[in-house]
């Protein structure tokens, strides 16, 4: 008998945690935008000093005659 009791115990919290899911899965997608909206403006930045110094960088790391 105390089976049976241990196992009705935790059937309303398994289904309350079901209804809980979706609320939570609702909150990670919003973080996870924001996360991706966040790394994609740093990419962007990152993209942005490479095409402004990329003639530089190169101009240093070409070999000159014999080196």
């Amino acid at each position: 008998m105390p089976e049976r009791e241990m196992k009705k115990r935790s059937a309303p919290s398994a289904r309350e945690s079901e209804e809980a899911q979706p609320q939570e899965a609702s909150g990670k997608n919003k973080e996870g935008e924001d996360l991706k909206a966040k790394l994609d403006a740093v990419l962007d930045e990152i993209d942005e000093v490479l095409e402004d110094n990329a003639e530089e960088f190169v101009r240093n790391y070409v070999q000159k005659g014999g080196e």
